[in-house]
């Protein structure tokens, strides 16, 4: 029983392309899909459900969802999955800022507290601008090497907070 024609109209009828036409196996059924002459008959047959549109294949995300799962957990983060230069995946400008902000706002109390005066600050202020402390920590062990902070007035600044 050739149903070519009745698939090609179904497949226009349906939107889909003529690989996806399902038609009925049933005997029966055939036989009255195969009496579709016009695109009439072919749309009644699609609304009896003796032609059908089978489901679209789509691609499984299961390995997609699997590595994301990891990669929360930490895994797959190794040399060999990275991808871009090293400034590319953290840019220096980022690096820079999670850096310089807690060091300017630890200088920006220090001097609202008394602790330091304004020359001083600016000084240390200039010094972090330049680059010279690579933390907070960096910043507070010059200033008790310079002999600006002592151990009183640090621990009057952690009660403070």
């Amino acid at each position: 029983m050739n149903l070519t024609n009745q698939r090609r109209m179904a497949a226009q009828l349906l939107n889909c392309g003529e690989n996806r036409v399902w038609i009925d196996p049933d005997p029966d059924n055939m036989k009255q899909v195969a009496d579709c002459i016009t695109r009439n008959d072919v749309r009644m047959a699609i609304n009896w459900g003796l032609i059908q549109a089978k489901q679209k294949k789509g691609i499984s995300s299961g390995r997609r969802k699997q590595a994301a799962r990891q990669k929360e957990k930490g895994r797959q983060r190794g040399q060999g999955s990275r991808k871009g230069a090293k400034y590319a995946r953290t840019p220096r400008k980022r690096a820079w800022i999670r850096r310089i902000r807690p060091i300017r706002a630890s200088l920006k109390e220090l001097k609202e507290a008394g602790v330091i005066d304004n020359k001083t600050y600016r000084i240390f202020y200039r010094q972090a601008k330049g680059g010279m402390f690579k933390s907070k920590a960096h910043l507070t062990t010059q200033l008790k090497i310079k002999g600006h902070l002592n151990e009183e007035q640090l621990s009057i600044m952690q009660e403070a907070k």
